[in-house]
């Protein structure tokens, strides 16, 4: 479904999709009430391109509503706002991706089906806008201490924590819980998220 108070947008997006097989757009809607009341009366989509400035209901109050109703429809915004708060906000709604109206098709296309495969997409240009957003507002992510920035260093260069342990003289479970505290700090699940995470936060 598209949802976006510019019917000549909607039916310009709707036939960009219809071009592709994997696509069928169900309805198009007018207002973020008008979504809603749709859904609410059986259309059931897999995504949701959401306009988040529209009349009568924006579209993070949509978010608000339809993650407690429709915990599986993702929403993807497609905004013209590229403000680090209204994505940062996108994201603490539930949003599963970000996308400004002047991105490729081929971007769009990418957003979607990620979304509907229940994945995140945020390309590198929204991902720094969230992150500087983040800065900006002393952001949850802790300050790593200087020993932790030279082991994650370490890590990114694909050092083993024995040969780390050995270079900096500690054992290799000190090693290891530097790393977990890494990642409780950055919110990632793993080193590979840690890395990635650093890299974003310019942290090495």
């Amino acid at each position: 479904m598209i949802a976006d108070d510019h019917k000549l947008f909607r039916d310009g997006i709707e036939a960009l999709l219809n071009q592709y097989d994997e696509f069928e757009v169900l309805k198009g809607a007018g207002s973020g009430k008008e979504l809603l009341q749709m859904m609410e009366n059986g259309v059931a989509p897999h995504v949701v391109l959401l306009d988040l400035t529209m009349p009568e209901m924006d579209g993070f109050e949509v978010l608000k509503q339809a993650r407690k109703k429709y915990p599986d429809v993702r929403f993807v915004a497609l905004s013209m706002h590229d403000e680090g708060q209204y994505i940062a906000k996108c994201i603490r709604l539930g949003a599963h991706g970000y996308l400004l109206k002047n991105a490729e098709e081929e971007e769009l296309y990418k957003a979607i089906m990620e979304a509907a495969k229940g994945k995140k997409y945020y390309n590198e240009e929204i991902s720094k806008l969230m992150i500087q957003n983040m800065a900006l507002e002393g952001d949850q992510f802790k300050k790593l201490s200087d020993r932790e920035t030279e082991i994650l260093q370490y890590v990114s260069e694909g050092k083993t924590t024995k040969e780390i342990a050995e270079m900096l003289f500690v054992s290799t479970r000190t090693v290891e819980t530097h790393r977990m505290n890494m990642m409780k700090k950055l919110d990632v699940q793993n080193t590979a998220e840690l890395i990635k995470k650093a890299v974003q936060l310019k942290l090495i």
